[in-house]
């Protein structure tokens, strides 16, 4: 199952939404309101839970500079990731657009692609907070 976010223009140099996001503890600023759990475990991995929602816990799996953040589960129950990338428009304005990858049963896909769409249009959107 692939998703994508809506891609949305920030007001902050490509370098410095890296550094921001690079920081899995900055991903608590851009969580929706319904959040009912954020612990940061290290300087590369963290969990969260959304009200309703199974805990999930994400790890930084790739970094290239300026441009791109991969993030996957850490369980191998449910493999996906979550890509951000960035894209300089010019030195004060970066467009960024998330990218949901997993692999799931007919079943869990139908149950999760709402929800996951829903959660990845909120942090895209909530990038102007960083």
């Amino acid at each position: 199952m692939n998703l994508e976010s809506p891609k949305v223009t920030v007001q902050k140099s490509a370098e410095y939404l890296f550094n921001e996001l690079s920081q899995v503890k900055n991903f608590e600023k851009l969580m929706p309101d319904n959040i009912a759990k954020f612990e940061v475990i290290d300087e590369n991995c963290f969990e969260f839970g959304l009200k309703g929602m199974p805990e999930i816990k994400l790890l930084k799996k790739e970094a290239t500079p300026n441009s791109k953040i991969v993030l996957g589960a850490a369980s191998s129950k449910l493999p996906f990731t979550l890509t951000a990338n960035l894209i300089e428009e010019g030195a004060e304005s970066t467009s960024v657009q998330l990218f949901f990858e997993g692999e799931f049963n007919a079943m869990m896909a139908m149950m999760i692609k709402g929800p996951i769409t829903k959660f990845i249009e909120t942090l895209a959107g909530n990038m102007g907070k960083l």
